[in-house]
């Protein structure tokens, strides 16, 4: 293992992409977001996706040459197509767009369209808790859970993620996706050749396994049963039905070089608290909650671990795989 600050690890992950055949802006945006990721602790979603990134970048999965633009423009609405790129600079695309609409209109929404793993959720929303938004995002992705009583991988694992930003400090982050576990922890798993825990996939035929390299080619297990399952199918609808995006079943693989594009959905909403109760009104109700929260000594406020782990990767970088490392820069 090596261990990388966060700039030596920004250009490595920029390297790699533009060897791929990426443009500067998106191998910059999509360094930014892996980073944000592997600083947090979140692997999975970090520099870890970047073999399969580019290899998808190399055979034309994903269009290397892609620029993300605004497709439909209704006022506090619009309509991104990510042009079978990687998902960041359409991400960041809506972010920017959202903070301007949100701030005229009190409130907007961005779809995007054609779209590819979109990583860490909390990443695109940062800017707008930044901004004093509060905001939601959803993404649905590849088929890997099947629909509550199925036996066909319908669903993708669909992320959500929220914002809500504080009178003082860090925001509250929420984020989770809707399997037992992130897809990508799986994917890592079977890269090390390590088992699963039980309960977390099937098999392709629904048998319950805990060999990682079984459960990619089989299916998830939602969270919560079946709330799980019909929160995934929310998700569906709101991320593919309302930007006419690929539903998981029709979506190509994120972890296969070969393949049909993934051609997913994502969608943000975003909301100046100013133009309901107002700013104060809104800030006040939420410390107020806050209070009550921590008066119990376990608690712990959603997103402040993964700040705090951070802070620290920024002084002490983060731990990378020498293999990974060698892969990144072209030597393996």
């Amino acid at each position: 293992m090596a261990r990388l600050l966060p700039d030596a690890l920004t250009e490595l992950a920029v390297g790699s992409l533009r060897r791929a055949g990426a443009l500067p802006a998106t191998a910059d945006s999509t360094a930014r977001a892996l980073v944000y990721a592997d600083l947090r602790g979140l692997s999975s979603h970090g520099v870890s996706r970047l073999p399969m990134y580019c290899a998808q970048l190399r055979n034309g999965r994903v269009d290397p040459a892609a620029q993300a633009a605004i497709v439909a423009d209704r006022g506090a609405s619009v309509l991104i197509d990510a042009a079978d790129g990687l998902a960041y600079p359409a991400c960041d695309l809506a972010v920017s767009t959202l903070i301007e609409r949100a701030r005229q209109f009190g409130s907007a929404v961005a779809g995007v369209k054609r779209s590819h793993h979109f990583g860490v959720g909390a990443a695109h929303l940062a800017a707008l808790g930044e901004a004093g938004m509060v905001a939601l995002a959803f993404s649905n992705s590849p088929g890997a859970m099947p629909a509550w009583g199925g036996r066909r991988a319908l669903f993708g694992t669909n992320p959500i993620a929220a914002v809500f930003p504080r009178r003082k400090g860090e925001p509250l982050v929420i984020d989770l996706a809707l399997s037992q576990i992130a897809r990508g922890k799986i994917a890592i798993a079977a890269r090390d050749g390590k088992p699963i825990p039980a309960g977390w996939a099937t098999t392709r035929d629904g048998l319950p396994t805990t060999d990682a390299r079984a459960a990619l080619d089989g299916m998830m297990l939602p969270f919560g049963g079946a709330k799980g399952a019909m929160l995934a199918l929310v998700v569906e609808l709101l991320a593919a039905a309302l930007t006419g995006a690929n539903f998981g079943y029709e979506a190509g693989s994120f972890l296969t070089e070969e393949g049909e594009r993934s051609r997913i959905g994502h969608l943000f909403w975003a909301i100046d608290p100013g133009a309901l109760a107002g700013d104060d009104a809104y800030l006040s109700r939420v410390e107020a909650l806050i209070a009550m929260m921590l008066e119990d000594d376990d608690v712990r406020l959603p997103g402040y671990r993964r700040e705090s782990l951070a802070r620290t990767a920024q002084q002490e970088g983060v731990e990378i795989p020498d293999a990974l490392i060698a892969q990144l820069q072209g030597r393996d």
